[in-house]
């Protein structure tokens, strides 16, 4: 049976990143991850999911606000 998660170190290398930087977005509630006691575990295929939204978000036009003028 394939392990179905990946530690931070191996989250981090899997999606390019450092571990710094997936501990920081870990503690900042942007990356979904799983905690078991004291340790963060992460799902393939949550990353990939995430990484996915992320991309789509960066082709994303933004949307315009409406100025009241009066």
């Amino acid at each position: 049976m394939e392990r179905q998660t990946l530690s931070a170190k191996e989250a981090a290398k899997y999606i390019g990143i450092s571990y710094w930087l997936i501990l920081d977005i870990t503690k900042r509630k942007e990356i979904p991850c799983i905690r078991v006691g004291s340790r963060v575990l992460f799902r393939k295929d949550a990353l990939d999911d995430w990484m996915e939204e992320k991309e789509h978000e960066s082709v994303q036009q933004p949307k315009m606000k409406l100025v009241s003028t009066r």
